[in-house]
């Protein structure tokens, strides 16, 4: 018969198989953002200007996968599908702003510039949801910001910033980072139903669907004057891989962790980004870019141990009546089940 001891044994190493698979799944998705970020910089070197093109195989593979799964399995939807039609626009957004910066800045800038979905989720949530913040993570937030404007400034040419319009790039990213921020807002709330397939087929069919209408009107003429070479069609389909089974693993990371993992994992991503910036287009990473990286780092650090400060919500709507948490915070009393584009 198992003492107390012997149970209480058994729980900690669990948790610490846990822990590892947590860590490990953080980095393959911190990997990953890598991936797509190079993909779309290699694309934009080739001369390839079709964001939301890019975005389309990547939908198209979720669709084919996770639609189908969807569809022939007998489950009534959790949640209405009219509630994921502005998360699939505003997904598509982003990734559209996100991956047009590529042509304009280099791919250290974007992929720092990335982590500045978390101010925006702050305004959101505090004038929408009204949930409230410690000092401290108000604090962090404000760490982020100044290490985000360091390298407005490394762009401008003090640090060494890299492309043809770098600080034009920036304020693309920056435009992203507002729409991820709605788009997981809204995705981490349909995550906490525990149906991870109704939410990514969902996401992937309207992404599609708005991917489909905005390459008729803005991207039809760049579609058809590409030239399909070997790099291309390798250029498109690492994203598309790389970004389907990026949107697979991130809602398991959420439910598995949450904000303090997603956030501390994606942020090695820039270094990933560093590594490939270096080694593959032999470009010199500017001086400042590292001093960005560092306060950045510290920010998140000082925001994601705070969160035991923050607000649970209730909806008042029928079919949110669960609690609702925050995007990027974790709360104490409800365990660790939130995210952050």
């Amino acid at each position: 018969m198992a003492t107390l001891s012997d149970l209480f044994v058994g729980q900690k190493h669990e948790a610490l198989r846990k822990t590892i698979f947590v860590v490990l799944l953080g980095q393959l998705i911190s990997f990953l953002m890598a991936v797509t970020s190079f993909c779309s910089s290699y694309l934009a070197k080739l001369g390839v200007d079709a964001p939301v093109t890019q975005s389309f195989f990547t939908y198209l593979c979720l669709t084919a996968v996770y639609g189908s799964i969807k569809l022939f399995r007998p489950k009534k939807m959790m949640i209405p599908w009219y509630y994921y039609a502005p998360l699939g626009f505003v997904d598509v957004q982003g990734n559209y702003f996100f991956t047009k910066a590529f042509q304009y800045t280099s791919i250290t800038s974007v992929t720092l510039f990335d982590c500045g979905t978390i101010p925006w989720v702050i305004v959101l949530t505090y004038f929408f949801l009204g949930t409230r913040y410690s000092i401290r993570q108000y604090f962090g937030v404000a760490t982020c910001i100044l290490g985000l404007a360091l390298v407005l400034v490394s762009d401008a040419g003090i640090g060494g910033g890299g492309g043809s319009k770098p600080l034009f790039g920036d304020f693309l990213v920056i435009i992203a980072t507002l729409f991820y921020a709605l788009s997981n807002v809204g995705e981490e709330y349909c995550v906490k139903q525990k149906d991870l397939v109704e939410v990514i087929s969902m996401l992937a069919v309207f992404g599609l669907v708005f991917s489909i209408c905005e390459i008729a009107l803005l991207e039809r003429q760049v579609f058809e004057s590409i030239e399909w070479s070997y790099s291309v069609i390798l250029g498109f389909a690492g994203y598309a891989a790389g970004g389907f089974l990026f949107y697979t693993l991130v809602p398991l990371l959420l439910q598995l962790s949450g904000a303090t993992m997603f956030n501390l994992s994606a942020l090695t991503s820039d270094m990933w980004a560093v590594l490939i910036r270096i080694l593959f287009y032999h470009e010199e990473v500017g001086w400042l870019y590292y001093v960005s990286f560092a306060i950045v780092a510290l920010g998140l650090v000082i925001y994601s141990i705070s969160e035991k400060n923050c607000t649970a919500m209730t909806c008042p709507d029928e079919h949110f009546s669960s609690q609702y948490q925050i995007l990027a915070v974790e709360c104490a009393e409800s365990g660790p089940d939130t995210l952050v584009a």
